[in-house]
């Protein structure tokens, strides 16, 4: 005779999907606002998998916000110029310094390993926040606000907040109604070197402007990140080497004639079991503009569960982080009662709590809707330009383009989500 396991039901004020960087990054935001988080992850274990990002000066604000930007500072290499490259014929187009005198103070730009910053953020988290093993299986509204989390092995969180960092394919967005990312009708092949020695490469974001991009980043003394974006119809590309490691590296070769010599050895040197290839996805920019796909009853997104983006100016972690500071700073006003929130009114039957929550995180939708906006359409629009074919626009991109979009990603980089003060 089976025995079928009942119910069992736990309480919890605020509960995180997610285990990534976003999901850390907003739990370890909340913590050091006094608030109590935990966070539900899928897998058996942090998940370490993944390349590295670029992380820009707004990212270190935040990741200062955070605590944590020193010890990772210590990991990696800053940046002293951006170079770009035609990908047509390898010639240099543009160049700026990341040291001039112009630069905000904190000005910051490296690139980090992605295990690096979940295992910093996870460590600074008190014991038992993850909860491993934890597979969402269905949300449920009870009495309005209060969400009913169910899980794969029949617990169920009952829940004042529901945060969703739970990436593209978001479950939490799926149930707040939002409608799925749109394809961007390009691909990326992302790749990652370790060196036994010191590589010896500068310290600098080199990138290929083309119909095909490319770039190479140094993270440490010893290891770089590369990626390659293209168009796969513009590029002749079968879909069905994404199952061959051996035919994928070929096919970036082949794309690679008139990059550098050392970078075409970076590609060469690649390890088969590094590259990673997937089509890129982005909310549509005016989802965005609709208060309620962003926080609904109690619910909200953050990082790739809210705005996924294309990676052409490098803000999709960046922005995540953003997120976790803005959202961690009104959910705790919400909670302590600090002056920036008000609530005029209660309805009859309304729990007061739920309620301030609820204008707090009213709040973190107003303050981020237009920074999203504006981040999803340029990515989106400075990809389109750089990769598209045609005479006039490969003139205009070998005069201009690469200047306009080094100097677009500085300054979108150019943003302080502010600081964590009690």
């Amino acid at each position: 005779m089976q025995i079928q396991k009942e119910d069992m039901e736990i309480n919890e004020d605020i509960v995180i999907v997610g285990a990534g960087v976003a999901g850390l990054a907003t739990s370890l935001a909340l913590h050091r606002l006094g608030v109590r988080s935990i966070v539900l992850e899928s897998s058996e274990s942090l998940r370490t998998t993944g390349f590295a990002l670029a992380l820009w000066t707004n990212a270190w604000r935040a990741l200062d916000a955070l605590g944590v930007g020193d010890s990772l500072r210590q990991r990696s290499l800053r940046f002293t110029r951006f170079q770009a490259f035609s990908a047509d014929s390898g010639l240099p187009t543009a160049e700026i310094s990341l040291e001039a005198n112009m630069k905000p103070v904190d000005y910051d730009s490296r690139c980090i390993k992605r295990q690096e910053i979940v295992e910093t953020l996870e460590k600074e988290l008190p014991p038992g926040t993850i909860k491993y093993s934890s597979h969402v299986v269905s949300i449920e509204e009870e009495s309005g606000l209060v969400k009913l989390v169910h899980l794969a092995d029949k617990t169920v969180l009952r829940t004042k907040v529901l945060i969703g960092c739970d990436g593209v394919n978001s479950k939490v967005a799926k149930w707040m109604g939002l409608p799925k990312p749109v394809d961007a009708n390009r691909s990326a092949i992302r790749g990652y070197v370790e060196y036994p020695e010191a590589h010896g490469f500068e310290p600098k974001f080199c990138a290929y402007f083309g119909g095909v991009r490319f770039g190479f980043l140094p993270c440490d003394d010893k290891s770089l990140y590369w990626f390659c974006t293209f168009t796969p119809s513009a590029v002749d590309y079968d879909e069905k080497i994404e199952g061959s490691p051996t035919k994928m590296k070929q096919f970036v070769l082949s794309l690679a004639s008139n990059v550098s010599k050392e970078a075409y050895n970076i590609l060469e040197r690649s390890s088969l079991d590094s590259l990673y290839c997937a089509k890129l996805k982005l909310r549509a920019p005016w989802d965005i503009l609709k208060r309620d796909n962003i926080v609904k009853n109690n619910t909200c997104l953050v990082g790739d569960a809210l705005h996924p983006m294309t990676p052409d100016i490098g803000q999709g972690g960046c922005s995540a982080l953003e997120d976790s500071v803005v959202l961690a700073r009104c959910i705790s006003e919400a909670i302590f009662l600090r002056k920036s929130i008000k609530v005029e009114k209660l309805e009859e039957g309304d729990d007061e709590l739920y309620t301030r929550i609820k204008v707090g995180l009213e709040k973190y939708a107003k303050e981020r809707r237009w920074r999203i906006f504006s981040l999803i359409s340029t990515s989106y629009l400075v990809g389109l330009a750089q990769e598209s074919n045609g005479k006039v626009i490969s003139y205009l991109r070998e005069k201009f383009l690469a200047q306009f979009t080094i100097e677009t990603m500085l300054r979108m980089g150019d943003f302080n989500c502010g600081k964590l003060l009690k």
